[in-house]
Formats: C-alpha cells, structure tokens, sequence
C-alpha cells in the first residue's frame, strides 16, 4: 500500500527557507520541534524516514548527519559525483523513493515519511496525491535568502494543531514564529 508523507518546513515572511546551503535563522526551539517531529513514531518497533534533495542533506552540519534514528533518502540526480554513508538511501527522484519505499525492506519499518526540503523538492512533494500534511513553521520576519518555499496549492487547509505542535506565537531571540498544520482537503 502506498503510504501518504508530510513536509515540514520553517518558512519566514519572504517565503524564505535557506541561504548559502544553511538555515538564515538560529531558532534551537524551532529545531528541537523538527527533530522530535520527524522522530516520533507510535511503533517502538519502526522508524521515519526524512526526504530531502542533496543540498539540503550537505546543508545539515557534517556532525548532526545523518540524522539520527531516521532512514535519510538524499534525492539526485548525479549520486556518483557525491560520497554518502552506507546507511543513507540516495534516489534519483521522490517518485523512485516512494517506490523504494513501498515496494522493498526499506519500507518495511517505516511509520512516517517527511519530506524536509529544498524548494525543488517541496513543490514536487505538494503536487502529489500522496501529500497529507504541511508542518509549517511560520516565522515572522524577513531574512535574506537564496531558497524560497514555493506557494501551498488551494486544496491544502490549515487545521488545528496536533496534541505535539505548540499553538499560539512562540518567540526565541526576538523572533516571533507560530506553527501551522495545512492538510491536503483533496484526499
């Protein structure tokens, strides 16, 4: 059976979402709600896997990647120009980690799948049926920034928060931010 995935993303108020391969923000709350997030799961017996395209993964501290407890599947095109630990998946797109997922061992143990950016990646991610969710972290200012989010499609609703995700604004270094739930009302 094909499982459905969610994105989740912290976005500020130019649609902004990263610069120089990094995030423009240091918001260590925001990034504690990503963690626990992609990590939860019901099944002790399973974990989730995060999506992400190539710049995003070598975005990610050289420390902190992999990350952890989660199957990571890097998306690209040209995999033997890079080098990724054994234990990383590396598709060519999300159609084919979908497919790897559903249809082989790799699926096996998985409860949740997130897909956690770069734009190309995102916008492919929403275009597709299989897209339940958008955990959105809206952060209210603007920062300089070389990768956008591209626009939520219309069948994508928000919703009121789950039991997990902090509502109201939180504020961390002087910088308001208020999560959101948007779900694909098409499914």
């Amino acid at each position: 059976m094909s499982k459905k995935f969610s994105c989740i993303v912290a976005v500020c108020e130019n649609r902004g979402i990263g610069i120089n391969g990094d995030l423009p923000w240091k918001l260590k709350q925001e990034l504690k709600y990503f963690s626990h997030t992609t990590k939860k799961v019901n099944d002790a017996d399973k974990r989730n896997a995060v999506i992400m395209g190539r710049k995003t993964y070598f975005g990610v501290p050289e420390s902190k990647r992999p990350l952890p407890e989660r199957l990571n599947i890097v998306l690209t095109r040209n995999a033997a120009a890079y080098t990724f630990p054994p234990d990383v998946l590396v598709c060519g797109s999300l159609q084919e980690a979908l497919h790897k997922l559903d249809s082989t061992d790799h699926g096996e143990h998985i409860e949740n799948i997130w897909v956690v950016g770069g734009n190309s990646v995102y916008k492919e991610a929403m275009e597709s049926d299989r897209c339940h969710r958008i955990y959105l972290t809206e952060i209210k200012k603007q920062f300089d920034c070389d990768a956008f989010f591209p626009e939520i499609p219309n069948s994508f609703m928000v919703i009121d928060n789950d039991p997990d995700t902090p509502s109201g604004v939180q504020e961390e270094n002087g910088i308001q931010y208020v999560y959101k739930i948007y779900e694909n009302k098409q499914q």
